[in-house]
């Protein structure tokens, strides 16, 4: 993977992981655009580099709400702090199930299915009008909520099914002020990103070893940068109810990609 293969899909995942239309399904056709040869190893190497970017972006744009959280989970009470922790526990549990269990399945989705991926933004897009038609309200994110926009965000491991739109949009349709929605959308991937990471470490299945180096570091500061802007902007977006237009874009694009895959 060259250099610029490296920014182009910096970006896209980037932009990609926090605004609704779906970071994997993007990278799928972005490195089937370019005609991307690297082996298995390198491909996810440069896939988790890219997801690791996009956690610290995360961090850095909730550093506040982040710091108050460990605060207040600190203070060993029973307080609001305390209770999101444990709301992103429980929200984790269907996607560890998920990686731990169907890891194979799931790794067998991302080989270039384009078709696939034009499918499943079809159904990020219905959901997308959905959510952008509900009411705004005050509501928390609930126990019983967490757990469910945890089963979705367990479904959206599937390439073509936006992580944030998924999550975002069962939370509204929960009920679920729009704001509370995203940054709890936002925050419960966190950990789950770096779990993931150090699985695969310990492991043994990643290593830096034989790896474009230079590549990596470019592609993960691509990622780091867009993504910094795209969590920012689509805070604002949400507030706005302006996810429809996302929806038409992921229309577009699903119809795209499954003509694409039907001509090839």
């Amino acid at each position: 993977m060259d250099i610029i293969d490296s920014v182009i899909l910096g970006i896209i995942q980037g932009l990609t992981e926090f605004l609704p239309v779906s970071s994997s399904g993007h990278l799928e056709i972005g490195k089937a655009i370019l005609g991307d040869n690297s082996v298995p190893e390198e491909s996810l190497m440069f896939t988790v580099v890219l997801h690791f970017a996009t956690a610290l972006s995360t961090m850095v744009v909730f550093r506040k709400d982040i710091i108050n959280i460990i605060k207040g989970f600190l203070s060993f009470k029973w307080n609001d702090d305390t209770k999101f922790i444990t709301k992103i526990i429980v929200s984790m549990i269907p996607a560890i199930i998920v990686g731990l269990f169907f890891e194979e399945e799931l790794e067998q989705l991302f080989g270039g299915n384009i078709l696939l991926v034009g499918c499943m933004l079809l159904v990020t897009a219905i959901l997308l009008f959905l959510a952008d038609k509900a009411k705004n309200t005050t509501k928390k994110v609930s126990f019983k909520n967490a757990f469910i926009i945890g089963i979705s965000q367990a479904v959206a491991m599937i390439p073509g099914i936006s992580r944030s739109g998924a999550t975002i949009s069962t939370s509204v349709l929960l009920g679920n002020d729009k704001t509370k929605a995203a940054r709890f959308s936002f925050l419960m991937v966190v950990p789950l990103i770096f779990g993931k990471i150090a699985k695969d470490v310990f492991s043994g299945e990643l290593s830096f070893e034989n790896h474009n180096i230079t590549a990596l570091s470019i592609g993960f500061m691509a990622a780091f940068i867009s993504g910094l802007f795209a969590c920012t902007w689509m805070m604002t977006l949400v507030k706005k109810s302006k996810l429809s237009y996302f929806a038409i874009y992921c229309v577009i694009v699903g119809v795209i990609a499954i003509v694409f895959s039907l001509l090839n």
